[in-house]
């Protein structure tokens, strides 16, 4: 595995509560059309608002999808997809290989709860990420609120 840094789950939720607040679904679309030298932070970054704009949008699920060259990212209601502008490609490599360090998933297929901590509150979502030789996805499952 190559990222080996203990403090990315804390780095996300710092990500979080930075941008608790702000127009998730413009930053998103900033962040994805103009990248900056860092991937990391631009992954975390781009990972987070995304959390964030599910979250807000009482979604039930957040998907990264690569097939092939192609990148996807939406969220799901019950009936209705909403997609975003997916990031580079480097950020979304990034992006899994960041979930899969802060899941200690190095199997190709698999998951397991994550919490985060939003300020004084936390969620607990289900993530799963599978890899196959022209596809990778990322999933997040969000509980129902209410």
């Amino acid at each position: 595995m190559e990222i080996h840094d203990p403090n990315l789950h804390l780095k996300l939720m710092e990500m979080c509560d930075c941008y608790l607040g702000t127009d998730y679904a413009a930053t998103i679309q900033k962040v994805a059309d103009a990248p900056s030298a860092d991937i990391q932070e631009d992954a975390l970054r781009y990972l987070a608002l995304a959390l964030l704009l599910t979250l807000t949008e009482e979604a039930r699920q957040l998907s990264l999808k690569r097939k092939n060259d192609k990148i996807t990212v939406t969220i799901k209601h019950e009936a209705e997809k909403i997609a975003l502008r997916p990031p580079a490609r480097a950020v979304f490599n990034k992006i899994i290989s960041i979930m899969r360090a802060i899941l200690h998933l190095e199997e190709d297929k698999g998951g397991m709860p994550l919490t985060l901590g939003l300020k004084n509150d936390q969620l607990e979502v289900q993530v799963k990420v599978e890899r196959t030789a022209d596809k990778e996805t990322l999933k997040v499952k969000f509980p129902e609120l209410g």
